[in-house]
């Protein structure tokens, strides 16, 4: 008996087959994952996991906590030359942070296989991802645009003019203008929380998995959507180690910077679940 035989040529490039591999690793990736519950412990954890990271390559830590360190000068340089400014352009820690925040997630995923992890791969750890991270980081930079003209607007509307570094220190501190003091933050806690929720996991997820830039940000507005308070208890912990690491000249954040990297890749480690894998050493 004569096998079958496709009828037509088309017959040869029907059904999944067709697909380019790279869209199946994405379809795969994105229909295995599911999010676990995580308990009011796990942020604690996750920092604690971080620091043992650290301590395990100090080295790739120290180098990125450096560059932490010198963005947190460069943010006091604006603050001092254009401080409307200030607030919008704050949002570059956590708009590159997660970017920088790449080789320390590579260091983890190494230390996690039992490797020992390399300086020069953690440099080019976002080469597998370009696209994709691309794609992410301008819808972050369009956030953060927004966020800039939002700022401008509150000045502007309460005062007749910009005020300089010294002017802007009496406006945050003056009690006559709380309207402003509550706009101002109001702004930026909004955009602040906005990125947040979208980058708390989805860098280390791209970089873990072959996951599309769309995923990987509603995977993680996702997680802080359904389980907010353990997620605001994480960004409020990591918010108290930036705000401390801030105070003697940013030079805490040459060791909190790369604590809270390797922490958060914990974090998406702990938070997301796939078919194929068992779960991570970090999860009791």
């Amino acid at each position: 008996m004569q096998a079958d035989t496709p009828s037509s040529p088309d017959d040869l490039t029907t059904g999944p087959a067709s697909s380019p591999p790279a869209e199946l690793d994405a379809e795969l990736a994105r229909q295995s994952l599911h999010l676990r519950p995580l308990s009011w412990g796990a942020p604690l954890r996750w920092i604690k996991l971080g620091f043992k990271d650290f301590v395990r390559a100090p080295g790739i830590g120290l180098f990125y906590g450096a560059c932490f360190m010198a963005m947190g000068w460069a943010l006091l340089k604006v603050f001092e030359s254009a401080p409307a400014y200030t607030l919008a352009l704050s949002a570059g820690f956590l708009l590159m942070g997660p970017f920088m925040c790449l080789g320390l997630y590579h260091a983890s995923k190494q230390l996690e296989q039992g490797l020992k992890p390399d300086f020069g791969q953690s440099l080019l750890a976002w080469d597998t991802r370009t696209g994709t991270l691309a794609i992410f980081g301008f819808v972050l930079l369009v956030l953060e645009m927004i966020w800039g003209r939002a700022s401008l607007i509150v000045f502007a509307v309460s005062f007749d003019g910009m005020p300089d570094f010294k002017g802007s220190l009496l406006a945050l501190l003056n009690p006559e203008n709380i309207d402003f003091i509550i706009a101002y933050v109001l702004v930026g806690a909004f955009f602040a929380g906005l990125i947040f929720a979208v980058t708390v996991i989805s860098i280390p997820m791209i970089l873990d998995r072959p996951t599309d830039a769309i995923t990987a940000g509603l995977t993680s507005f996702k997680l802080v959507l359904t389980q907010p308070g353990v997620m605001l208890w994480w960004g409020f912990l990591l918010t108290l180690l930036v705000v401390a690491a801030l105070l003697p000249w940013f030079a805490g954040l040459l060791v909190v910077g790369p604590i809270t990297g390797h922490a958060t890749w914990h974090a998406y480690r702990e938070a997301v679940s796939y078919q194929d894998e068992p779960p991570p050493a970090s999860q009791p």
